[in-house]
């Protein structure tokens, strides 16, 4: 199992300081996945390249009570994956750190750099590692002599101009992650793992819940506290951290607050309730619209209104920004005459939180005491769900939903509540749209009888 890393930042020897690894002398350590040879190809002024050779006995590695001949059959001991991350994180522990006592100025600023694996699965590789600065280059490797078929192995160069702590974290996770696997028991520890050395980049990563729940291997309830506590470090919204399956750099939640925030410009609202608001994504994004003259966001939940005042830096704001904004402790499925009197009220991925017994309780809250002009509900699609690789079959898009409508089950409950309380109603997809299997987030746009027109009204 190899990997090299070279630069040729003057003087190139500079990167035997950052490794702390003496260009002139091979090394070998013991670690907890085999032996790991350090040594240096080249090591001049003008190059300087460092090779990681991890020696794994295939034996060792599965020996023991159960064990079977397809056991020792196996690729685990030869292609870049967990094991070989064990050794870097071992071996160039003070350089993922980005420590040197000699060579600070160097060791926090980025240089060209070139990592070649000469065995690694390559499907996702230029997925993950071009959102953060690498280039790619990939040669699949041949099944066999004579065989047309490629393998799921590649030889991988990667080259892109990052400090060395950095190249070094984005391999320690990236590595399994793209393997898929671990030769090891994934514990609560690994969200540690994951967060310290993701720190910095993980939190703005397109593919951030694919690589979570890839590293942490699928093990939901480790998925969810790593993704919670990445929202909290990197002050990303939560919902951004998603199942969301959209074009690079576009997350889910960005897409439903645009549409959000469109219908509710086309309906000319002014004052606007946030029904379920948790911490404030919407807020904000209503905040940054000088139309919206009247804001409230209204949850069940004080910790989430504390987390929302906290991030929209109430105690910072403006007297006059400040006027804008209410948050309201209030449960959506009890009458509360404080909610009378709004232009519009969002219900964005509120209702699937719910037991169904309650729904009723929530329609007339909304539809009847409430009762504005717009009322804009979001919630998943459970058809999409197929198409999320990294979702169970049969599972919710999150352990809190109660349940995950259909296409035509939105419509039912849609058109059933518009009809019963004087409303007309339509329907919009959010997000990419499969001939199959819809969008992954349905829209349902309620409006009043007599103002089923746009903003001419006002």
């Amino acid at each position: 199992m190899l990997l090299t890393l070279t630069t040729t930042h003057r003087p190139a020897t500079d990167l035997s300081h950052l490794l702390h690894k003496h260009p002139e002398r091979a090394q070998t350590f013991t670690t907890s996945s085999g032996t790991a040879h350090v040594f240096y190809p080249r090591a001049d002024e003008e190059e300087c390249t460092v090779a990681l050779l991890l020696e794994v006995d295939p034996v060792a590695l599965v020996r023991g009570p159960g064990s079977t001949l397809t056991q020792y059959v196996n690729d685990r001991p030869y292609v870049a994956g967990s094991l070989l991350t064990v050794a870097l994180g071992s071996v160039f522990r003070t350089a993922m750190n980005g420590r040197s006592k000699t060579h600070e100025d160097v060791a926090t600023t980025p240089i060209p750099l070139t990592v070649r694996i000469p065995v690694l699965p390559h499907r996702l590789v230029e997925r993950l590692f071009t959102p953060l600065g690498w280039t790619t280059r990939i040669t699949p490797i041949p099944l066999g002599d004579g065989d047309d078929e490629d393998s799921r192995y590649a030889d991988v160069t990667l080259t892109g101009t990052l400090t060395l702590s950095d190249a070094l974290k984005h391999l320690y996770v990236l590595l399994p992650v793209l393997d898929g696997n671990k030769h090891y028991w994934v514990a609560e520890d690994e969200v540690d793992k994951l967060l310290r050395a993701g720190e910095g980049w993980l939190g703005t990563h397109p593919d951030r819940e694919l690589i979570t729940t890839r590293y942490l291997m699928r093990r939901r309830p480790l998925v969810q506290s790593a993704l919670s506590r990445l929202a909290d470090v990197e002050e990303v919204e939560p919902e951004e951290l998603d199942n969301a399956l959209t074009e690079p750099k576009i997350s889910l939640a960005v897409r439903r607050r645009e549409a959000i925030l469109d219908q509710l410009k086309q309906a000319g609202a002014r004052t606007v309730l946030d029904l379920g608001c948790g911490d404030g994504a919407l807020l904000r994004a209503l905040l940054e619209q000088p139309e919206f003259t009247g804001i409230q966001g209204v949850d069940v939940s004080a910790r989430a209104l504390s987390t929302a005042a906290r991030k929209l830096k109430l105690d910072k704001m403006s007297d006059r920004q400040r006027a804008r904004l209410t948050l309201r402790q209030s449960s959506l499925t009890y009458a509360d005459p404080e909610l009378k009197g709004y232009d519009a009220a969002v219900l964005m991925e509120v209702v699937e939180h719910l037991d169904p017994d309650r729904l009723p309780a929530l329609e007339h809250s909304v539809f009847v005491v409430a009762r504005p002009r717009t009322v804009l509900v979001t919630t998943p699609n459970v058809e999409y769900n197929a198409l999320f690789e990294t979702l169970p079959e049969g599972q919710h898009r999150h352990s809190d939903h109660r349940f995950e409508w259909t296409r035509a089950e939105f419509e039912d409950w849609t058109t059933g509540v518009a009809a019963r309380h004087g409303y007309t109603v339509s329907h919009l997809p959010i997000g990419p749209v499969d001939a199959e299997r819809g969008a992954p987030t349905q829209l349902a746009v309620f409006c009043l009888a007599e103002h089923t027109s746009t903003g001419e009204d006002n």
